[in-house]
Order: C-alpha cells, then structure tokens, then sequence
C-alpha cells in the first residue's frame, strides 16, 4: 500500500518548524525560552507555537501566505515565526527602523494576508495599514487601543490559547518559501530575499558545527531577531539543538554583564561596538565571565588592539561572521585559531558553502587574485521576490554574485576588500575604504567608531574622507591622525579630511549606513 503525499512530506521534510518539534521531543523539560520573568520549556515553546498554528489556519491562512511581523525581541517573535513555518506560511520580518510607508511597500510587495503586531509600534504600523493594500487582519501582542483602520484586530493572547496543542500536519515543500527578508534600499525600493526552508534549516546546521554549539549553551539574544544573522545563526541553531535562549530587548552593557554573571550565559553574539562599551564598562574587572565559551561578532571589523584586549578579558574563542541575507546568512568563518595569525582576515569556507574568486567576465580565479566573491551551496537564496531580472543578474554564470571584492591568500584564507559600491575612485586609482578604515584604527586608539567615503572633489573626483567616534573623554586631532597613518597605509590613501563627529547613522543592527554619509556630506569640499 503507498502512502499519501501528506504522510510521505511529514516522515521526510526539511522544515525548520520540525526543528522545534523535534528539541521538544527530544528534551521537553529543557528550558526553551527566557525573556524577564517568563520562562518556558521546550514543550510550552513548541504547544505555544501549535496553538497559534491552529489559531492562524483557522483564520483562513494557506500554504505560501505571507505573514508579516513587526515585533522587538520576543517570546512572540519566535513564536510567529514557528507557527509560520510548521503551517507553510512565509514570514516577514518587519525592520522596526522603517518608517509607515516603507512598512507600506513591504506590505503590498510581499500581498501579506495577516500582520502580527507588538503594542509598543502599533501606531506606525497602523499608519503603514492605512496606506498598504491590505492585510485581513491585524494580531496584536501586548495591550494597544490603536485602530488599524477597517482591519480587524485579535489580540495574540487570544490565538495562542487554542486548545489544540497537538502538531499541525501541512504538505510543505522542502524548498518552501520561510521568509522574504527584505534587504534595505538605498538607491531604490528594497528587494525581498526569498528564504526557503532547506536553506535556513541547512545554514543552522552549518551553525551548530562551526560554531560548535551544545545542547546545554545558554544564548544571549540582544541583536534584533527580524534581522537574518540573529535570527538563523543564533535562535534557529540554539532551538535545533535544544539549547536555552535569552531573550534581551537590546543591548545595554551592565544588563548583558550581569545576566553572563547571573546565568552562566555561554555564547554571545554581538557588534564590534558593543564588545568595547562592556571593555569600557566600570565594571569590567571585578565581573566573574568564567561561563563564556564562545563570543561571535560580525557586521563590521574588529580593530586589532580591541580584538586582542576582548581575547584577554573574556577569556573565550572569538569568531567572525561573514556572509549575507541572500546566504541565510553564513558564508565563511574567521576561526578563533586564525583571529590573530591573520588579523583583518573574514576566514574560510563554511561548511556547506563553496567559496570562489571571479572576474568580471565570469573566469574563476586563482588565489592572490582579486575579484567578486561568488558562492554555491544549499544556504543559497532562491531568488529576489518579484524581480526575475536582479536574480538572473545575481545567479549568472552559474553563481551566486555577492557583490563584495576580495581574494584567497596562500593559506586558503578569504579577504574581504570592499563592497563593490564603497570602493573610492580617487586619482585614478581605486582604494578600498575598508583599508583605510583599518589604517584609522591602528593610528588613533582612542577612535571608537571609523567610517570612510569618497566625497566629491574637484581634482580627486572622489576625496578620501574619514569620518571618526572618539572614545569618551578623548580629542583626537585630524592631522595627527593623518601623520600616524603613514605608517600603516601608503600616501595617497590616506584620507584627504579627517572629521571627527558624535555619532554616525546605523541600521538596526549597528552597521553604520554609508550611504547616508555620503549624502549628508556631498558638499563638504565644495563649502571648504
């Protein structure tokens, strides 16, 4: 007798839902989730994902329904999220910087039938319903009073008390669409990353190892969960392997030094930045760390002076991450045995992942070489949402195309150069602004923060410009900047102005946004 195709999809799928039945199976009074006071095991976290799943079927949801979801770090995050992608419904992770009407777009880009709320940003979101084509309905988490227009309202509290805890069994392709995670815009409308099952259930495997995670790891969640690398290199790999998630709502560092202290956190994934505020922390000393394992930054690099400083105080494995949206996020890794044997390195190959060098017509390169670094593997999107042009564009030649220029050394290491947009044409010559963000560093210690654009010149076309965060209580001054840099960069890379600023503008998750940078700044060799 042959089976059905629903009985044959449930005994053999790749779904990142089955990952949560499967930890809760496995472990079911192993704590799951902490945020404050809430706590729960595995099998309250995987009911609690049930109810809701029953709870959105019930309202109409289908297979391959978008559900956005606009929420700060949550038990209701994870929750949606879950629920999701065990019924084959697709998640949308909302960036809470959007403003109402770029929340509008991805509403009627992604035709989301339902939209999950948190209190807390339901008067923007409730602007961005008025101006959208849809959704049905609004679900909202916590207490609000704010209308959504003609929408109707259900709180959440309400879904997730169905009475039907058991698993819900849909028919969910392999290759599935789980999320459309869009990429911000910064000369245009941003495109939608069509995230499908097998390659975030894949990705998070490729996290247990690399970052060789256990089942009795306790994470630090403080990066914002509706951004990939938080998302799926933390939450979905600690749930995979029945591990406990702290639930932050941000970061602050006497909060996330006393729950390591408090708890026996032992893997932290954090910003270069927030990695100097705990050194800088009053604190710091008299900390008990002892618990860390393992501590993973990304999104930017990390100086030299202040990488060697981290190794010596928290006392556990550094590692980079390198990837991007369109790579669920994991490409590479910068191993902790490589940190300060090649310093500035984004490290080698991910499991899973093949890494390659090439040129503009589409030849392979040999190592030494520099190029776009291209990828294959299963962590791979599936494609731009709507845009068939941009992914045969991205996919040409048989590969993925980053958009980032960089080389393999003779050890098989990757480095990254620049992002093909932020390479500085000045002088005829082409200049990495990674480069001499690097040579910021290493000249002037008491810079906290360095980003570097090419401005509009008269005679360089673009002018090398350095914009610079001193540490608290510090004055850097420009020229002795620029004089220190001879050391550390050759002559005409070093910036034409040096300007030293309070803050720089930032995405969610810390990067800082070069693009505004620029536009903020266009006229300064013009007004000079």
């Amino acid at each position: 007798m042959s089976i059905d195709a629903l009985a044959s999809n449930l005994i053999r799928r790749v779904n990142v839902g089955d990952s949560l039945t499967r930890s809760a199976a496995r472990n079911p009074h192993a704590l799951a989730l902490v945020e404050g006071t809430r706590r729960l095991s595995y099998t309250e976290f995987n009911q609690h994902v049930n109810r809701l799943a029953h709870s959105l079927i019930g309202r109409g949801i289908e297979v391959g329904d978008a559900v956005a979801l606009a929420s700060g770090n949550s038990i209701e995050f994870l929750t949606t999220y879950y629920a999701c992608a065990k019924i084959g419904a697709v998640c949308v992770p909302i960036n809470l910087d959007w403003r109402a009407e770029e929340v509008a777009y991805v509403l009627d880009d992604s035709q989301a039938r339902c939209f999950v709320v948190q209190a807390e940003v339901a008067e923007t979101m409730a602007a961005a319903v008025q101006e959208a084509g849809g959704p049905e309905l609004v679900i909202v988490t916590g207490s609000a009073t704010t209308r959504f227009g003609d929408v109707p309202t259900v709180p959440f509290a309400e879904l997730t008390a169905h009475q039907d805890g058991s698993e819900p069994e849909r028919l969910v392709d392999d290759r599935a669409a789980l999320t459309y995670l869009y990429t911000s815009g910064t000369t245009a409308a941003p495109k939608g990353v069509v995230g499908n099952h097998t390659a975030v259930y894949l990705e998070s495997m490729t996290m247990v190892i690399e970052g060789q995670f256990r089942a009795d790891d306790k994470f630090a969640a403080m990066l914002p969960m509706f951004h990939t690398a938080q998302l799926n290199c933390h939450c979905t790999t600690a749930i995979m392997i029945g591990a406990a998630i702290y639930i932050l709502p941000g970061f602050d560092a006497e909060n996330l030094l006393t729950l390591i202290e408090a708890e026996g956190i032992t893997q932290l994934f954090g910003l270069p930045m927030m990695y100097r505020a705990m050194l800088d922390h009053e604190s710091i000393a008299r900390r008990n760390l002892s618990s860390l394992r393992r501590a993973l930054y990304a999104m930017a690099p990390m100086p030299q002076q202040m990488l060697e400083q981290c190794i010596e105080v928290f006392d556990c494995d550094f590692y980079l991450l390198f990837g991007q949206t369109e790579m669920s996020p994991t490409a590479t890794i910068f191993r902790p045995e490589n940190q300060l044997t090649h310093p500035g390195a984004v490290g080698t190959p991910a499991v899973n992942v093949q890494v390659a060098i090439m040129d503009e017509s589409g030849r392979l390169l040999e190592c030494g070489c520099t190029g776009e670094i291209v990828y294959r593997g299963p962590h791979v999107m599936t494609e731009y949402l709507g845009r068939p042009d941009d992914t045969e564009e991205a996919f040409r030649h048989g590969w993925f195309h980053s958009g980032d220029i960089g080389h393999f050394d003779d050890d098989g290491i990757l480095w990254f150069t620049d992002r093909r947009k932020d390479v500085i044409k000045t002088g005829g010559e082409n200049v990495s602004s990674l480069e001499v963000e690097k040579a910021v560093y290493a000249a002037e210690p008491d810079a906290a923060e360095v980003v570097v654009v090419g401005l509009p010149h008269a005679r360089w076309s673009e002018a090398i410009t350095a914009f610079v965060v001193p540490r608290p209580g510090t004055r850097p001054d420009p020229e002795t900047i620029r004089e220190n840099m001879r050391n550390h960069i050759d002559a005409y890379k070093i910036p034409k102005g040096i300007v030293i600023v309070g803050d720089l503008p930032k995405t969610a998750t810390g990067k800082i946004q070069k693009n505004q940078v620029r536009t903020a700044h266009t006229d300064l060799y013009q007004t000079l």
